[in-house]
């Protein structure tokens, strides 16, 4: 992809970057150190609403279930991404280095990794090989506003 910026590439997939998420706390979105930009953890907010909420599960009833999960985890790297591109445009972008994701997690739910592929796997389609990065995927039992994931990157401009 070195013809291409990355501006391009999100629009061929038909992705429109959302508006950056306004901090629930005393916090910036995104912050550059060096060659590295990271971002606040980020929830699934869509047009300021959180669209899903609860602990994730893969049979427990009035959870979130693993496919609303993976959705969630793709809207939470969409909104990173938002932050990234406000701070220094997305073009700057060199690679992903880093994805840390927390999963809101119901008694017995250990799936976390498939959750978080709802980010990695879009970060794979918008950079292709510079979307390769390492990864945490952690378990909690609760997140701000009652979300069911939350992503965080770092990445290389």
């Amino acid at each position: 992809m070195t013809t291409q910026t990355w501006s391009a590439r999100l629009s061929e997939l038909g992705i429109t970057l959302p508006q950056v998420v306004p901090p629930l706390a005393a916090y910036v979105p995104a912050t550059r150190c060096g060659d590295l930009v990271y971002t606040s953890g980020q929830l699934p907010i869509v047009d300021g609403e959180l669209r899903t909420r609860g602990k994730v599960s893969e049979s427990a009833e009035g959870v979130v279930h693993l496919e609303a999960a993976v959705a969630a985890a793709r809207q939470c790297a969409l909104n990173a991404l938002a932050a990234v591109h406000a701070l220094v445009g997305i073009d700057t972008v060199v690679r992903v280095v880093k994805v840390t994701g927390f999963v809101a997690s119901a008694p017995g739910f250990s799936n976390q990794a498939a959750v978080l592929n709802g980010a990695s796997l879009l970060l794979g389609e918008v950079f292709g090989d510079a979307g390769r990065h390492v990864r945490s995927a952690v378990g909690v039992a609760e997140l701000p506003l009652g979300a069911p994931v939350e992503v965080e990157l770092v990445v290389q401009v």
